[in-house]
């Protein structure tokens, strides 16, 4: 899995989930480049699947430069 730099430190897919979702994943997926920009601040934002249960999936964004985040269940 792929490391990126989320407001000045290196995440990985689980510590990103973890900054989304408030608490460690089960599972996580590669963190994406997202095909949006941060309605807050306008920065790049990176996109990353996981499951917080066994039963769900969610897809989780948050902007690489603020504090801005956004998730979807599937």
């Amino acid at each position: 899995m792929s490391n990126r730099v989320v407001e000045g430190r290196m995440v990985t897919a689980e510590s990103l989930a973890e900054l989304i979702e408030g608490e460690s994943p089960m599972e996580a997926t590669e963190i994406e480049d997202a095909d949006r920009e941060c309605p807050d601040c306008g920065g790049n934002v990176l996109e990353v699947g996981y499951m917080p249960s066994v039963t769900s999936f969610v897809t989780g964004y948050k902007c690489q430069d603020c504090g801005w985040h956004d998730s979807e269940a599937e």
